[in-house]
């Protein structure tokens, strides 16, 4: 059990490292490019679909290990079991995971496909995809510093369960 434990560890670390890097890249200097205009629309839109398989196969592998991991912690006494700072911790932790898998998959399956319209809608009617395309973009970056913001509970809560 050792060594599926510490391969869970490491398999759990990278994907972390991949989609938490992922999205400090998106906001830390992808979007502020794109704001400045250093960055063109389509690269952005580019980036973003790159990027998407690399945040779904993290996801993925961040539910599989955090599970093992989760039940072989000492801490751990059952589903749903808040007797201890390390269980409200998790749990605090696991509704922020949530949240960020929500607002990936709201960006992924409603976001994303409302840009392919508005590049669309650019080449017949270039002042109506402008407009949309500023109201996109802010609600595109709401979603991004939302989803830091839950990736920074994550950690937070996260070393609060593992100084326990």
């Amino acid at each position: 059990m050792f060594w599926i434990l510490a391969f869970s560890y490491w398999i759990h670390l990278l994907a972390t490292v991949v989609w938490l890097g992922g999205m400090a890249l998106m906001a830390l200097v992808a979007w502020p490019a794109l704001r400045r205009e250093t960055l063109a629309e389509n690269q952005w839109l580019d980036l973003q679909r790159r990027f998407a398989p690399w945040v779904n196969v993290s996801l993925i592998l961040l539910l599989v290990t955090g599970f093992i991991q989760m039940t072989n912690d000492v801490n751990y006494t059952g589903f749903l079991q808040i007797d201890s700072l390390w269980a409200g911790a998790i749990l605090v932790k696991h509704i922020a995971v949530f949240a960020m898998i929500a607002i990936a998959a709201f960006t992924q399956f409603r976001v994303y496909p409302a840009m392919d319209r508005l590049v669309l809608l650019a080449q017949t009617k270039p002042e109506l995809a402008d407009t949309e395309t500023a109201q996109l973009a802010h609600q595109e970056n709401r979603l991004l510093r939302l989803n830091l913001l839950c990736a920074a509970a994550v950690l937070l809560f996260t070393a609060i369960a593992t100084a326990v």
